[in-house]
Formats: C-alpha cells, sequence, structure tokens
C-alpha cells in the first residue's frame, strides 16, 4: 500500500513483518507457510500470510502466538476473527493479513488458487509446500 505519511511503513518492512508473523506460526509449528505478494493485485493489503495447522488447538494457538509475538515488538493488529471456532482465523495487520487456517479448511478457500498471479515469497527455514 501506498501512503502518503512520512513515517508510513515500507514494502520491504512490511514484507519484513510478514515474515516474521510467518516465522512466528513456525515456532508454533503452523505447517505450510506461504506469503503472497499482493501488492500489485489489489489495494487493501500488500502481504497475505497462510498457514496451517491440525486442529481448532493449534489454529489458535498461532493465531495468538503470532499477535502476542508481533505485540511484543511493537505491533498491534487492527481486528482478529475466527478465534472462537479455531477453522480460520485472519488477524488484520493493515498492510498485511495473517490466514491461520485448520488444514481441512485451507484447501475449501485455496488462497493459493485465488491469488495464482501473486509472486511467492519463500519463508526461510520451511518446506515448500504442497500443492491443493
Amino acid at each position: 500500500m501506498q501512503r502518503d505519511d512520512a513515517n508510513a511503513p515500507t514494502s520491504d518492512s512490511i514484507e519484513a513483518l510478514a515474515l516474521k508473523a510467518a516465522a512466528i506460526g513456525l515456532d508454533k509449528k503452523a505447517e505450510e507457510p506461504l506469503i503472497l505478494d499482493v501488492r500489485e493485485l489489489t489495494s487493501y493489503a500488500d502481504f497475505f500470510v497462510v498457514l496451517s495447522g491440525t486442529n481448532e488447538r493449534q489454529v489458535v494457538a498461532i493465531a495468538e502466538g503470532i499477535a502476542r509475538g508481533l505485540r511484543e515488538e511493537g505491533h498491534r493488529h487492527l481486528g482478529m476473527e475466527g478465534a472462537d471456532q479455531g477453522r480460520w482465523v485472519l488477524i488484520d495487520y493493515g498492510d498485511f493479513l495473517v490466514h491461520v487456517f485448520h488444514q481441512e479448511q485451507r484447501p475449501i478457500y485455496d488462497l493459493e488458487g485465488l491469488w495464482a498471479d501473486a509472486r511467492r515469497v519463500e519463508v526461510p527455514g520451511a518446506p515448500p509446500p504442497r500443492p491443493f
């Protein structure tokens, strides 16, 4: 997202935060981390961080871990949805969105397919994502 504010985060710093969110998710045993660069495709976010958990508790733990980890570094989310069900938790950081899916839900919503034209950002230390 382009902003006029001189203090607005740069694309590089937003990408770094998205990578940090993915790393925190991996620390919570998230599976198949993927970052989609959607800057050229939409105006409401620059990156999508997509992660999976194997059960509802893990999905919530991953999402809460990301929120806590980024908050400790001074980054507060604008909103979080879905933590009460643990099937798909969405965390909105304005410039990037974190999607934590239950592994059964992820292929249903198929963000990878919907945003197939988005550049994939490599998540260091993560195994390559499997095709859905």
